[in-house]
């Protein structure tokens, strides 16, 4: 029996993705937003896909403001463009 693969939508562009091919940030009760290299971490899950485009899409639509109910600053934009490009790299 095949295993099915998870599938998740980008909030940057909009397209659904298996899970691994996505990168999850992350909003835990407590505190800041960040990537999560595990896809484990506690907290509200938003996936996007490994570019610094769909980061930028995802900033211009306000994907995480809907996906975490609250509004991002944009250090945490900046914070995520950073951590982005060291995945890239």
């Amino acid at each position: 029996m095949n295993k099915k693969t998870p599938m998740r939508k980008c909030i940057g562009c909009q397209e659904s993705k298996a899970k691994k091919d996505l990168v999850r940030v992350v909003k835990p009760k407590d505190g800041d937003i960040f990537i999560d290299p595990t896809g484990k971490s506690n907290g509200r899950g938003a996936y996007i896909c490994r570019s610094l485009s769909c980061l930028k899409k995802a900033r211009k639509s306000k994907g995480l403001d809907r996906s975490f109910k609250t509004s991002i600053s944009e250090e945490v934009y900046d914070a995520l463009e950073k951590e982005m490009m060291d995945l890239e790299s």
